[in-house]
């Protein structure tokens, strides 16, 4: 069973604007480098979550489904990769805090 040809255009219009939504705040991160504000364990499950979007289009050879999120992964990684591997100013390791330091440093 094969949809419609309209249903398939709306299907690529949907995956055009919620992938081309992701684009800038990419491009931010890209071009700033600041990863501060982004949660490891959000840009995870995002990041599993557009896989499994993405395994599920492939399964159901869902064309819009796949390309969108192909690119919506590769960017998610990209910045997750970044948090991960990005130390902050003043860090020896990534992902430890300020406040955690700090609170350290006047515990002793």
């Amino acid at each position: 069973m094969t949809a419609p040809v309209w249903a398939e255009w709306l299907g690529y219009a949907a995956a055009t604007l919620t992938t081309a939504a992701f684009v800038p705040q990419a491009w931010l991160t890209f071009r700033s480098r600041d990863v501060s504000g982004i949660s490891l364990c959000m840009y995870s499950v995002f990041t599993a979550g557009v896989g499994l979007w993405l395994a599920y289009g492939w399964v159901l050879q869902s064309w819009p489904i796949v390309v969108a999120n192909v690119v919506t992964l590769v960017l998610a990684l990209c910045i997750l990769l970044m948090k991960l591997l990005m130390v902050p100013q003043g860090q020896t390791k990534p992902g430890k805090s300020t406040a955690r330091r700090r609170y350290r440093r006047h515990k002793n």
